[in-house]
């Protein structure tokens, strides 16, 4: 995905900055008598793994003002790696502590400060099981909705009782002037999720949508189209995607992400093509007509730019065709000049989509699409078996820097059709891609 390096050397040190935001607040003020080196160690590291934990609610909340232009997917792999240490922050606050200090032992004891004790442990266990249930979701069988839920509320709790613990300690934060910097700064971060959890979905009760068609279409998939009910709908650009929840009321756990392939001059009316892939999705073609559905967003950087004529040359797999479509669909309307390369790769000829469409697109566009198939049918002419390096050489003779790259779909395909396009000394700034595994 094309990124703008000095927007992500500045965000990259707004963010480190923040976290030790908490570190800072409390050596700024007046000074306890300098300790034994590794007590000393212990409580910043401590006190770094608050900063670390409550960016994360800030980094998770999908608001559109934070990291413009970095992309949700990157951002989603940041936020993981980033939980995976603040984690190992907060086992090693207390290990360091103890292996300096074992009277430290006495801050488990609830016995003279039953409060103090019962934030140092709750924040241990809660954190090692927000871990837990992230990175082993799909083995422990918990379904995402509920998943999410608890995610969100051990994630408030987290933060809330590390932020207790650090006021109770009563070392660095002895004093009034810190501990309302540390509450203010702190507690921006969980309001922050308040408003992503709670204020968001109801100030989206204003702005309910129609469903007019959920039909079962080619390719084990259900078309889904929205209208705008009574407001101006979203304006979006081709390629990016939004949020779904369907039903009476936004306050759901059912709320998962579609890329927009609609075209995008038409903002009260959204397309979506959802390929049945578990509970949720199959389920989509039974909507009935005149459901209600709400819709935040639109997100993501993985976007046309419909103002040149440069060459593009897209690579997607399976459903990663949706944001592809938007993107054909507004070259159309626009009568866009660009010379297009579209290659489409599948399972076999029952599972492509926008089959028919796409033959009418390339008739009114510069366009070439070339379908491969994984198990072609016996009078299959086109390319079979995947797209890798062989196959990009064919197509791919000469890669330029006047041409633009869109790769999307699984993540097998997205990697080595990234790293091919890195060995032919392909710019990053013109290969766009973005990953959808968003839940």
């Amino acid at each position: 995905m094309r990124i703008h390096y000095q927007t992500l050397a500045a965000w990259i040190g707004v963010y480190f900055l923040l976290t030790l935001l908490p570190m800072a607040l409390a050596l700024a003020f007046e000074r306890p008598p300098v300790r034994a080196f590794a007590i000393e160690l212990g409580v910043l590291l401590g006190l770094l793994g608050l900063g670390v934990l409550a960016m994360q609610l800030v980094i998770s909340g999908r608001h559109p003002w934070f990291a413009r232009g970095i992309g949700q997917d990157n951002l989603l792999q940041f936020h993981r790696q980033m939980g995976i240490f603040a984690w190992l922050l907060v086992l090693a606050h207390p290990a360091t502590l103890l292996s300096a200090e074992p009277a430290f032992l006495d801050y488990l004891h609830p016995g003279d400060e039953p409060l103090r004790a019962f934030f140092l442990s709750a924040t241990l266990i809660a954190t090692t099981l927000l871990i837990v249930t992230s990175l082993w979701r799909v083995g422990m069988k918990l379904q995402y909705e509920w998943w999410r839920a608890l995610h969100g509320l051990l994630a408030f709790f987290v933060v809330s009782t590390g932020i207790g613990h650090a006021l109770m300690v009563s070392n660095y934060t002895a004093g009034w002037p810190v501990r309302i910097a540390l509450t203010v700064a702190v507690g921006a971060a969980l309001l922050l999720l308040i408003d992503a959890r709670l204020l968001r979905p109801w100030r989206l009760k204003t702005k309910p949508w129609l469903v007019t068609k959920a039909d079962a279409i080619d390719g084990d998939a259900t078309r889904l189209v929205l209208q705008a009910d009574n407001h101006q709908g979203i304006q979006f650009k081709p390629g990016q995607y939004v949020w779904i929840t369907l039903g009476d009321s936004p306050f759901s756990l059912q709320q998962h992400p579609f890329s927009i392939h609609s075209n995008a001059d038409s903002p009260t009316r959204l397309e979506f093509t959802v390929k049945h892939a578990g509970d949720f999705t199959n389920s989509i073609s039974a909507i009935k007509a005149g459901s209600r559905a709400w819709v935040e967003g639109p997100y993501g950087v993985f976007t046309l730019d419909l103002s040149n004529d440069r060459d593009t040359i897209m690579v997607v797999g399976g459903v990663g065709i949706t944001p592809i479509m938007s993107m054909l669909r507004s070259c159309a309307t626009a009568h866009s000049r660009k010379k297009l390369l579209l290659l489409y790769a599948n399972e076999n000829r029952a599972s492509v989509l926008f089959w028919d469409e796409l033959i009418k697109l390339s008739e009114h566009l510069d366009l070439k699409v070339v379908h491969v198939l994984k198990e072609p049918p016996e009078d299959w002419d086109e390319e079979q078996g995947f797209i890798d390096d062989k196959l990009l050489t064919k197509y791919i003779k000469n890669a330029r820097s006047q041409t633009d790259y869109y790769v999307c779909g699984p993540p097998p395909l997205m990697n080595g059709v990234e790293s091919a396009l890195r060995k032919r000394d392909v710019p990053l700034q013109h290969i766009f891609s973005e990953r959808f595994n968003l839940v």
